[in-house]
């Protein structure tokens, strides 16, 4: 058997069962294996940039792992800003880079990069040294993306390796491993520290979601009547409209969510590493009697120094949290309260914002007239941008898989790739692509992969004619013009743009023709772009809601 058939073989057999790439001769003998079987689905992108950031929103949405396939060089570069991403997400991908062939490495042949170019964008960069222990190294890589905490693997494969037909190693068996169970005492350790608190918080990150422990996160807050605030990678993994959420701790986070957590005298921070996007540089005045559960090591003390550190999975350190606190006399009786005041103080500063009904919209009353015309249980894909922290602040969300966004890496151009890989995985769901127009220019030609595939998304596009995150900074604090980074004068007609690729195109300008369009446009079949103006001068969510 060949090389190329062998590989897509070992893929399918580790239930991976989609890529994400783009055909270039080098990979032309994995896309002939590929078109020989009907049980492993190839989508082509437009840009090497948004093939990573395709299998990311794949795995994001659906808790499974996609491959990648790229060129040398080029191709293997652009990939790089979305294995990135993947890796701060701690997102499993096999990312496969087709390698210059070993005799000509150093010679400066085509697309020839050296290999550990990519060694601190991924979790592990393997390059395959002989065409027989191919397999062997597929499988290892496999196995350390899906091994907790999960990211982002590159396996180089040269390319006059892959048509090849040589004897290769089997793998042995072998199994993901885990960081182990919470240690016992630990964990008693904790439920003590926080039964006893009289105004606990919960803290959940993205290890929530990774965990798959959303229920059992559910049930530690509600036993102990503890308001839950979501970290901008966490957002999901408890409801937004259940009555301990208190909200999301982003950029935009303003002062009601800072006095909540600066009120508790204890606080479980549970699958996130505290990490400075998330804490505005630890200035979050977290409570001294912190819990910390994370499966970093590494995560422990960096900025904030835990009463007691536990270094294991998410779901299982919860299941034995909870277990112990049953037998615990929970002295908190106000968790409710705190939440329900928290999240009518961000109402209440958000309302000016939301009650605008006329053209051009606040990105605050678009998203609220989009969270009304995006069925509950859809899947929403969010684009990096100054719409984004509006986004994390006034729209809801209610399960974990059914929204993403990128986190600390915080790149633009992720909103219509990553909605490509949730159409993918997630084929019976509604798909949603929420993106502003300065990130939709950077994927903009992944509009033609969606109609040339025929997936079911929605794209949503906030159209301000301007990069306005950075144009409020440059006239607030460096003496430009408002609108510095503006293209009012020459503005885009992404309806032309949409529709000549072959996408259903409309126009929506007000609330209620929001709830409108994006209703009609998620229930019809097939991919539609919809276009809202929205006000370029409109308040950014990190000073409006700091303001007091």
């Amino acid at each position: 058997m060949r090389v190329s058939e062998a590989v897509i073989d070992r893929l399918v057999d580790g239930g991976i069962e989609t890529l994400f790439g783009i055909p270039g001769k080098q990979t032309l003998p994995l896309n002939e294996a590929i078109s020989e079987r009907d049980d492993v689905e190839f989508v082509m992108a437009r840009h090497e940039t948004a093939v990573s950031h395709q299998a990311w929103g794949y795995a994001e949405t659906s808790g499974e792992m996609a491959a990648t396939v790229v060129i040398p060089g080029p191709g293997d570069m652009n990939a790089m800003n979305g294995l990135k991403n993947a890796k701060n997400d701690c997102t499993p991908i096999v990312h496969i880079a087709v390698e210059t062939e070993p005799e000509i490495r150093g010679g400066d042949g085509i697309h020839e990069t050296p290999t550990d170019t990519y060694d601190n964008v991924v979790k592990e960069n393997i390059t395959v040294e002989t065409p027989h222990s191919t397999i062997a190294e597929l499988e290892r890589a496999i196995r350390i993306a899906r091994t907790a905490p999960k990211g982002p693997v590159r396996i180089g494969i040269p390319k006059n390796f892959l048509p090849m037909d040589v004897p290769l190693a089997e793998p042995g068996e072998s199994e993901t491993t885990s960081v182990g169970d919470a240690p016992e005492a630990k964990v008693s350790e904790a439920a003590a520290l926080l039964a006893d608190a009289t105004a606990p918080i919960v803290i959940a990150g993205g290890g929530v979601r990774a965990s798959d422990a959303s229920d059992e996160l559910r049930a530690v807050a509600e036993r102990l009547e503890t308001p839950v605030i979501t970290t901008y990678k966490g957002k999901g993994v408890f409801p937004d409209d259940h009555e301990l959420s208190a909200g999301t701790l982003c950029g935009g986070s303003g002062t009601a969510i800072k006095e909540c957590i600066a009120e508790a005298d204890a606080a479980l921070g549970v699958g996130t590493d505290f990490d400075a996007v998330t804490t505005k540089n630890w200035s979050i005045d977290v409570p001294a009697d912190l819990v910390h559960v994370t499966l970093e090591a590494s995560d422990v003390g960096t900025g904030y120094e835990p009463t007691v550190s536990i270094v294991a999975d998410a779901g299982e350190t919860l299941s034995a949290l909870e277990s112990e606190l049953v037998d615990c006399e929970i002295r908190n009786e106000t968790g409710v309260e705190r939440a329900r005041r928290t999240q009518d103080a961000i109402a209440d500063r958000l309302s000016e914002l939301a009650a605008v009904e006329e053209p051009p919209l606040t990105s605050v009353s678009a998203i609220e007239a989009l969270r009304e015309a995006i069925p509950r249980d859809g899947v929403v894909a969010v684009d990096a941008g100054g719409f984004r922290l509006w986004t994390l602040v006034a729209f809801d969300a209610y399960a974990p898989r059914d929204y993403v966004n990128p986190g600390s890496w915080a790149t633009m151009g992720t909103g219509v790739p990553s909605a490509i890989g949730a159409a993918v995985a997630n084929p019976d769901q509604d798909v949603v692509a929420i993106t502003g127009d300065g990130g939709l220019m950077m994927c903009v030609h992944e509009l033609h992969t969606i109609a040339e595939e025929e997936l079911d998304i929605t794209v949503v596009v906030l159209d301000n004619n301007d990069y306005a995150i950075i144009s409020e900074e440059a006239e607030r604090s460096y003496r430009m013009d408002a609108g510095e980074y503006g293209w009012g004068a020459t503005p885009i007609d992404f309806q032309s743009v949409a529709g000549g690729m072959g996408v259903e195109t409309k126009r929506a300008e007000t609330p209620a023709e929001i709830i409108e369009t994006v209703g009609e446009a998620v229930e019809t079949d097939g991919p539609t772009f919809v276009e809202i103006p929205t006000d370029p001068y409109e308040p950014q969510a990190s000073v409006w809601m700091n303001e007091p």
